[in-house]
């Protein structure tokens, strides 16, 4: 077993500088005083399990391919960085069904991960990009971003956190959560402006399905678009260039077959490659009993199991304010970070890099040339620098670690 562990880096700026010096003050003396808030992000995480690696166990063989095969979605080869063609998505290299899709900004809504009984989470199928961080207590949040289609019910939603406004304004988009401790949505609202969406007030955007719980507010990506248009937001197409695809599997990979990604012992997902669709197919953990076995995550939308193309790990720099109030450094890193890349059974160590702050994040190979990913969705997990790195025969696992 080869162990990949992360050399230390420190950085002499951290993310919430670059905010206060181009936002209002934030008053993170606040943070300090975020006992209730940290409360309630405690008491939706399981109980830690005593039960070791070696004894979890996975569904049957029976249950390890998507439940329906994805219906094909034409491709045009090699595209990107720039220069994309107007009816293909430049976040996916993929052919749009509706070219008009793209003249909006990109939708970004949270997604609960905990409560459990919040699961399965509905429409991260449909979504072009999912980025998952930490949120403190071992616990992990989504960002699902819809832009060349679009999902009914997205969700559950659960509130905004500091590095939101950061996601957020890379792709230019409009987000959609449920209220924020008061300082970070202070700091959304002064970053985002009216591209903010938040809360039950804004349905049919967002609504609650009747339950009035943490777990039954959900959003439409259409509807989004339109409460934001008729609020006085630009939709238009913006500038998304900085991507790059490739059908063609690139060289100077290694086995990449699995990929596990542990934000702790009893918040586990699983990545396996799956060769008959050419993606990477979801597995999470369900605990019972004192037990802890690996189940397909689907989408209850379509009750399919998610399936990617790509499934990155990227490592940045978390600044942790308390036990659940943590940045994470997007925005400065222009000079480049640790990036594992995953496509077609094949994983990549690349660098990652945001040049600017209202364009996607790119992908370098060890040459300095834009890394393609593979043409369709992608799932982004942000892992602290210290985090440790393990391989084993086409076998990976993360374990998330800060800062």
């Amino acid at each position: 077993m080869k162990t990949k562990t992360m050399k230390p880096a420190w950085l002499l700026l951290i993310l919430v500088a670059l905010l206060v010096s181009a936002c209002q003050p934030t008053g993170l003396s606040q943070f300090e005083q975020a006992s209730t808030y940290a409360a309630q992000t405690k008491m939706a995480m399981p109980e830690p399990s005593d039960t070791p690696e070696s004894e979890i166990t996975t569904a049957p063989e029976a249950t390890q391919t998507a439940t329906a095969e994805p219906t094909p979605i034409p491709t045009v080869g090699q595209v990107g960085p720039s220069d994309f063609p107007e009816n293909v998505n430049p976040l996916t290299g993929l052919v749009v069904s509706d070219p008009e899709l793209l003249n909006r900004r990109p939708v970004l809504v949270k997604v609960a991960n905990h409560p459990t009984s919040g699961r399965p989470h509905a429409g991260l199928s449909f979504a072009d990009i999912v980025f998952e961080y930490y949120i403190g207590y071992g616990g992990n949040r989504f960002i699902g971003l819809f832009y060349g289609e679009n999902a009914e019910q997205i969700g559950p939603i659960r509130s905004g956190r500091l590095v939101d406004p950061q996601i957020v304004s890379l792709y230019q988009g409009i987000l959609g959560m449920v209220s924020a401790y008061k300082p970070i949505r202070e700091l959304i609202y002064d970053t985002l402006d009216n591209r903010v969406v938040d809360g039950r007030e804004a349905c049919p955007a967002i609504c609650d399905d009747g339950r009035q719980s943490v777990i039954s507010v959900f959003a439409d990506s259409e509807e989004m678009t339109k409460f934001t248009t008729n609020r006085g937001v630009d939709n238009r197409r913006y500038d998304l260039d900085g991507m790059a695809f490739d059908i063609a599997v690139p060289e100077g990979g290694e086995p990449g077959e699995l990929a596990n990604i542990l934000y702790a012992p009893t918040n586990r997902g699983e990545w396996r490659f799956d060769e008959a669709s050419g993606k990477y197919l979801r597995w999470i953990e369900e605990t019972s009993y004192g037990s802890l076995e690996m189940i397909p995550l689907v989408d209850r939308i379509n009750d399919e199991q998610l399936a990617f193309s790509n499934v990155i790990v990227l490592f940045a720099y978390y600044t942790e304010y308390a036990e659940s109030m943590h940045d994470i450094s997007l925005w400065d890193n222009q000079s480049g970070q640790r990036a594992v890349v995953f496509r077609d059974g094949q994983a990549y160590e690349l660098t990652w890099a945001a040049p600017k702050n209202n364009s996607p994040i790119q992908f370098y190979d060890q040459n300095g040339e834009i890394f393609p990913l593979k043409p369709g969705n992608t799932w982004m997990a942000i892992f602290g620098l210290q985090s440790e790195v393990e391989e084993d025969d086409g076998e990976w696992t993360f374990r998330f670690d800060l800062p």
